[in-house]
């Protein structure tokens, strides 16, 4: 039997701000500022959720998170994967693999991927070696006060 397979593409991007924790992927990085946000300002966590969403053909997580919805103000964005990740059994489909950029001057990311690699195996319930992601800087193009991140995820019908 032939599996449907299709993919998807997210995007975030959140400026540094004083008096919040840098969380990415689900983890606290030691820094001194961090994403703002409606939510905790995860970025990861954000463009992998809209990659899924958009292989699903669902709409992106503002729909379903928007930040105008102030019972979900502070939001942790592992809530908003799992939620994700509810669609996607609830549409039949399964992960592959994901693959992210995280694009930051400061600090850098390589130290915690295995960290956050691990927490997104936990939440998404695949292996971690089907979850890749990099950190990348602007090569001083920018003046390093935001922090974004690109994914793309390939899923299967189950």
């Amino acid at each position: 039997m032939n599996k449907k397979y299709r993919t998807g593409l997210g995007f975030d991007i959140h400026r540094f701000v004083d008096g919040r924790k840098f969380i990415i992927g689900g983890i606290e990085i030691p820094f001194e500022k961090g994403l703002f946000g409606h939510s905790d300002g995860d970025v990861l966590i954000h463009s992998i959720s809209d990659a899924i969403l958009g292989a699903l053909g669902r709409p992106d997580i503002g729909y379903y998170f928007p930040d105008t919805d102030e019972k979900i103000k502070g939001i942790d964005s592992k809530e908003i994967l799992k939620k994700v990740m509810r669609f996607l059994k609830e549409d039949g489909y399964e992960i592959v693999n994901v693959d992210s950029v995280i694009i930051c001057e400061k600090p850098k990311i390589l130290p915690y991927s295995e960290k956050i690699k691990e927490k997104l195996a936990e939440i998404t319930g695949i292996e971690k070696e089907r979850i890749n992601m990099k950190g990348k800087t602007t090569e001083g193009f920018t003046r390093g006060d935001f922090c974004a991140c690109l994914s793309i995820v390939l899923i299967k019908e189950k």
